[in-house]
């Protein structure tokens, strides 16, 4: 058994009280002792307040207006050395900087720029607080929580109270430059979502291979990679290949020019064709689709066999290649463009036209 006389704070006699115990349901305070704790402790309150040089000075507050002032229009001016450092450097241009070694000129500048933009928002903001706004401390008494017309009412006075003491209607000056450096640093996170995307693809996606002909004739389908050409009785029920035009080559055309061009190649059972279209512009039920998705332009490889359905692997897109190629699951929005293939005099699959609409996926040029 434990002896209740050992415990810490009190003497105990063996009856079971301690000497010297205060009452204090009667609202006694316990005195400070070395061996006691006192009930309650004494408010400290708020230490004085500490007047700055631009409360009591109008000529230094003025100072600090306009100190703060330039650290927005430094903003400004790095936002505007930003964009025109965008345009005007060249992407591949290298310079050579200390114990760094060889980094593209483009990319120091952008850092360069946005990074004083950046820092001329943020110490501007701090001066501001640390200079002009009020800093007297104050006490708000817990209450309970609830929502009442007297406290909305008194946030807005707060609100109202808190735009007085930041000065920001008495100081012009610093309203107009913080909106113009916020402003302008909209145009950094503009040129990089929108600008950085490139180009928009005009014409490019529109046009491939299959539109121009080799040596005055049709191009002939061949095998990717091999580069050989496809004869229509090479292709047989349920078989796949991978095509790409005649005549191309990696070494003089741009890789994308191979991706707009690659083509899956399919022999369907005539019958389960439901598109006259699609019939028309296939021979014999082999049919010929662009391999880009039309989501984001993963090449679309994955035949089934069984359902004649055509898998993009990167987002599931699924399209049936017995109606036209049309989307029947996944993010896709367009069917896959059909190559219209016939047979030349040596019986080997030629490309009559290009695809009648652009490959790969939407954009805003496109109809």
């Amino acid at each position: 058994m434990s002896d209740s006389s050992n415990l810490p704070g009190q003497h105990g006699d063996g009856t079971g009280e301690s000497r010297g115990a205060v009452d204090l349901s009667a609202g006694h305070h316990l005195e400070a002792s070395p061996d006691r704790l006192p009930a309650h402790f004494p408010n400290p309150g708020l230490p004085p307040h500490q007047h700055r040089h631009g409360d009591d000075d109008p000529a230094a507050a003025k100072r600090y207006e306009r100190q703060v002032a330039s650290l927005f229009l430094m903003s400004m001016v790095a936002t505007v050395l930003f964009a025109v450092a965008y345009f005007a450097i060249d992407d591949q241009s290298v310079i050579t900087l200390p114990i760094i070694g060889n980094v593209l000129a483009l990319h120091v500048a952008l850092g360069v720029t946005l990074g004083l933009s950046l820092l001329g928002i943020g110490l501007g903001a701090v001066h501001w607080a640390k200079t002009l706004m009020s800093d007297e401390e104050v006490v708000e008494e817990r209450h309970p929580q609830r929502s009442s017309e007297e406290d909305r009412e008194g946030f807005v006075a707060i609100l109202e109270e808190g735009a007085e003491s930041s000065q920001i209607q008495r100081r012009p000056l610093i309203k107009y430059t913080l909106g113009g450096a916020l402003g302008l640093f909209a145009i950094p996170l503009g040129l990089q979502l929108v600008g950085s995307l490139g180009p928009l693809p005009g014409n490019d996606l529109s046009t491939s291979l299959w539109d121009s002909r080799i040596n005055g004739r049709k191009r002939r389908l061949v095998r990717d990679p091999e580069g050989t050409a496809i004869r229509l009785s090479d292709v047989t029920m349920g078989s796949v290949f991978h095509v790409l035009p005649e005549g191309i080559d990696e070494t003089e055309q741009p890789l994308n020019e191979k991706v707009k061009a690659s083509v899956l190649l399919v022999r369907l059972d005539e019958a389960k064709i439901k598109s006259a279209r699609q019939r028309s512009w296939g021979i014999d039920g082999v049919v010929a689709y662009s391999k880009i998705c039309t989501h984001v332009g993963c090449p679309v490889g994955l035949y089934e066999q069984q359902t004649h359905h055509l898998l993009c692997p990167c987002h599931q897109s699924t399209f049936d290649m017995t109606d036209d190629c049309k989307v029947i699951f996944g993010p896709a929005k367009r069917p896959l463009p059909q190559l219209k293939i016939s047979v030349d005099g040596a019986g080997y699959l030629v490309a009559d036209q290009g695809f009648a609409e652009p490959v790969g996926p939407s954009f805003w040029e496109r109809g």
